[in-house]
């Protein structure tokens, strides 16, 4: 799964990346939890790529979609033929379970500052709302948790938007383990309310051997 996510790009360079017309305004946070507003790219209807405002979820449902059934599942599998997003995310966390506790981790990629989730949308309770695709983790993640979001690499984004390709579930993959990197971070992160940028700073905490 994705628990909770983090943005702290400025708008020009989210704009750059995923090759919008405009700026897209949004809040900077750095503890972006399911349920909540959050931002995404996706494809209007004369197929330019558009930044839009959309539900993380629907209600506590529905904010994550395995990948390896989405195609398949009633609530999932038209959005994904039909509304497939792009998230914008500067990293992301998970939590490992350690003597009666659990430890938030942060994740990102090393060799981007700014990249994308693969997500999918469609109207739930008369809301459109995101869900993001989850894979199986790699080998960094592993000792973490037992599922990872698929990150999109900037070339694959044009075949993922693109819902004529219905080659589109090839992409959901583990991101390879040698480009990301891990740390574990402050508890305060399991409170909604903190946002700030110290919670993505590394905090003492129980190490797994050999993970970092």
């Amino acid at each position: 799964m994705c628990g909770r996510y983090e943005i702290h790009a400025h708008p020009e360079v989210v704009a750059m990346q995923f090759a919008l017309g405009a700026a897209p305004e949004f809040k900077k946070s750095y503890n972006i939890c399911p349920g909540g507003e959050i931002l995404t790219v996706r494809l209007d209807r004369e197929g330019q790529r558009v930044a839009r405002h959309n539900r993380w979820g629907s209600g506590s449902r529905l904010a994550n979609a395995r990948g390896e059934t989405v195609a398949e599942r009633p609530a999932f599998r038209e959005a994904f033929r039909r509304w497939r997003c792009l998230v914008p995310a500067s990293g992301f966390y998970e939590w490992q379970a350690v003597a009666r506790r659990k430890q938030p981790w942060h994740f990102r990629p090393t060799d981007a500052e700014l990249f994308a989730l693969a997500g999918i949308t469609a109207i739930w309770n008369g809301i459109r709302s995101v869900s993001l695709i989850t894979t199986e983790p790699n080998v960094l993640m592993a000792p973490i948790h037992d599922r990872m979001p698929v990150i999109l690499k900037p070339e694959d984004y044009a075949e993922w938007l693109d819902t004529s390709n219905h080659d589109a579930q090839a992409l959901i993959r583990p991101y390879p383990a040698e480009r990301m990197a891990a740390r574990p971070v402050s508890m305060r992160v399991n409170q909604p309310e903190n946002d700030d940028p110290e919670l993505i700073e590394e905090t003492k905490g129980p190490l797994q051997r050999g993970l970092l």
